[in-house]
């Protein structure tokens, strides 16, 4: 099970690093962007986890590539009317998120090559970063790939947390 992230033209410094640090922690495989505004930003240095040197992350000319996505289901992430809601939707396998700009949606070209649209149901639009992590969580929590016990709260805390819960009898 695999899912990837593909980004037309992220501009803020601080969604990428979001995002970066969302994909490290929901074990993203891959991420691709469009456009040139994400190389500015880096230069920001938001990836406060260093994500970046465990995910490729790679500039393309087009968001999808129907030759480097074939065994991949297309997702598109956007508020477009036909969408299902991400409550009920079943996320696939294996998987290419793919998230509009900040300041702007999709194209139809690009929700007419997916294979599914889904949209978080909320009261307005949410921000990139916080979209992609809503849309991480609920792949996590419905395919169920992490383990649920102490260990995975040991190795994913900080180090200055050794804070332990006991519920009273």
């Amino acid at each position: 099970m695999q899912a990837h992230l593909a980004l037309v033209n992220p501009k803020s410094p601080q969604n990428m690093g979001s995002i970066l640090r969302a994909a490290g922690c929901y074990q993203v495989k891959t991420i691709r962007y469009t456009g040139q505004r994400y190389a500015r930003a880096s230069a920001f240095f938001t990836d406060t986890k260093n994500a970046h040197l465990n995910i490729p992350i790679t500039q393309v000319p087009e968001v999808i590539d129907l030759d480097a996505d074939k065994g991949l289901v297309k997702v598109g992430i956007e508020l477009v009317e036909g969408a299902c809601p991400l409550p009920s939707f079943n996320h696939p396998d294996d998987a290419l998120y793919i998230f509009g700009p900040e300041d702007g949606s999709l194209s139809q070209d690009v929700v007419n090559q997916c294979d599914h649209v889904v949209y978080i149901p909320t009261i307005g639009c949410m921000n990139l970063a916080a979209t992609v992590n809503v849309l991480l969580y609920d792949r996590l929590a419905k395919t169920g790939t992490m383990p649920d016990d102490d260990q995975v709260i040991l190795n994913s805390r900080d180090t200055n947390n050794r804070t332990k819960f006991v519920k009273a009898t």
